[in-house]
């Protein structure tokens, strides 16, 4: 697929977070391939004039989702660590939105829409298109492609630029995204 986008869309990468990389506190497995394919993107939608939005998990240290809390998950992605810093290899230019989310100790939030006001920033920019990739295709991105088509814009997955947790989880995801709306994007660009 030739990617083609315009100043109509926006590209959201979820989390691509060193803890969600291989050797991370709560890595995805193979992960690492969908890095080039998301600078694939990057590098389209900052040619083509495309809003760039990167979301990230920016966990407190004392959590609710950590299991210390009673949450399901190991410490990961804790403001200003190693673990929360995006991964080295992505090419993120000069004006890339950085959406930070879980920020409230008592909350979880995967989705990139979840109390970060993307929704408005894409309208005022009059986004209508969204392509989304990153990790994990059965949680945040999931959450995020949900999220996208309940505020009404057109969403497209970037299936190759994206991984699940678990594969049959993912299987699920990718369903219901489609029931939802979402054009899944197979071919690599």
């Amino acid at each position: 697929m030739l990617i083609t986008l315009s100043p109509a869309d926006a590209l959201i990468v979820v989390d691509v977070q060193n803890d969600f990389c291989p050797g991370g506190a709560l890595a995805v497995a193979d992960a690492d391939p969908i890095l080039p394919e998301l600078n694939r993107w990057i590098e389209a939608a900052e040619h083509d004039g495309a809003l760039i939005v990167i979301s990230r998990d920016w966990h407190p240290p004392d959590h609710s989702s950590f299991r210390e809390r009673g949450g399901p998950w190991p410490p990961h992605c804790v403001q200003d660590t190693e673990g929360a810093a995006f991964h080295s290899s992505l090419r993120l230019p000069a004006g890339t939105v950085i959406l930070s989310k879980g920020t409230d100790p008592e909350r979880e939030a995967y989705s990139a829409f979840d109390g970060t006001g993307l929704a408005e920033r894409l309208r005022a920019k009059e986004v209508q298109r969204v392509w989304v990739g990153g990790l994990a295709l059965d949680y945040c991105v999931k959450a995020t492609v949900l999220d996208a088509r309940r505020a009404g814009f057109e969403t497209h997955l970037i299936e190759p630029a994206t991984r699940a947790v678990e594969a049959g989880a993912g299987n699920r995801a990718l369903e219901a995204m489609k029931v939802a709306g979402a054009i899944i994007e197979h071919e690599h660009s």
